[in-house]
């Protein structure tokens, strides 16, 4: 079997790494990404050209002109969680075969949560910017997170371990899902509103259309007076303009991104720009260990294509007619 890896250059060593290639290997023909730029539509499908399998990252979306291109692809191997960068029902289209990653990066999302809260609350960020300008920062008494208040909007896997890490560091953990409920001990239940009272509000809600602008300025006037709200979620999830009003307004003493509405889900630079505002380029998962558990995740189930299985996470097997191809 012949696979085309999407991975650039740059970004090859923190989306995939030399030993899930290795592994890959061991299993296929692999053929590289032959130029320094990301690749899409009828240019990707071209490069990729006598490939079964296509493993991409997010820079190589699976649009309609790349299936369409493409007659001899069997599998479009996605290597994240997210599959919002593929046009699934394209690929079923032209019996294309779409698979995702596992989360690999739970660990990852919830320590920089807790890095962007001792941030915020302490005034990390400002200093340190002030002293490489030059200047010398006044000191500042800051919030300390033991005994603090943590509402977390979402309980899904990353919520549950930061909880975990809270609850650790001593504080008091409120947990907003109408789809679960937390069964961990010390994570009490709560409201929506209850949990935006909180000192510390983590969005981590999964994103939908109902889900679309939750934090809007409604929620945020919601929230506790000086409190700090992080996003570790998806842009689309925050009204920018009423979280900039609120951080206007001295409502909220802060914010923190790891995501936003500007393209591939990076912050806008507007608010990132703000000495109030601790922004991070959307490298919540960006650690070895989480970017080679999703990348194993890909060599595995181009593994079970070359077998002729169908793979793990797949989700659209029922009109992936291309994979009697590779079947034995």
């Amino acid at each position: 079997m012949k696979v085309f890896l999407s991975h650039t250059a740059e970004t090859f060593p923190g989306y995939f790494g030399d030993r899930a290639l290795a592994a890959l290997q061991e299993h296929a023909e692999v053929v590289r990404n032959p130029t320094d730029r990301d690749l899409r539509d009828a240019e990707l499908a071209q490069a990729a050209a006598g490939c079964h399998a296509i493993i991409a990252y997010r820079g190589s979306p699976g649009t309609a002109a790349t299936f369409a291109a493409a007659p001899d692809l069997v599998a479009f191997l996605r290597c994240a969680v997210d599959i919002s960068t593929v046009d699934v029902p394209a690929a079923s289209a032209h019996g294309v075969l779409v698979t995702h990653a596992t989360p690999g990066f739970v660990d990852a999302v919830a320590e920089l949560g807790i890095g962007m809260m001792v941030d915020l609350a302490r005034g990390v960020s400002r200093s340190a910017g002030a002293y490489h300008r030059g200047e010398i920062p006044p000191p500042r008494t800051g919030a300390q997170l033991s005994a603090a208040t943590l509402g977390v909007i979402g309980y899904g896997r990353i919520a549950r371990r930061l909880a975990a890490i809270a609850r650790a560091l001593g504080m008091r953990v409120l947990a907003y899902d109408p789809y679960t409920s937390p069964e961990e001990p010390g994570v009490q239940v709560a409201g929506f509103g209850e949990a935006l009272s909180a000192d510390f509000v983590v969005c981590l809600a999964i994103a939908l259309p109902e889900t679309a602008n939750l934090m809007d300025a409604r929620a945020f006037a919601a929230m506790r007076r000086g409190a700090f709200f992080i996003n570790l979620s998806r842009g689309e999830l925050v009204d920018e303009a009423a979280l900039e009003a609120a951080l206007d307004s001295g409502h909220l003493a802060g914010a923190a991104m790891d995501v936003g509405r500007a393209p591939d889900q990076m912050p806008s630079p507007r608010l990132a720009a703000r000495l109030d505002v601790v922004a991070t380029p959307h490298l919540g998962g960006l650690t070895p260990q989480a970017a080679e558990h999703q990348a194993m995740d890909t060599v595995r189930q181009a593994a079970a294509l070359a077998a002729g299985r169908l793979p793990e996470g797949a989700v659209n097997a029922e009109t992936a007619h291309r994979l009697a191809r590779v079947r034995k």
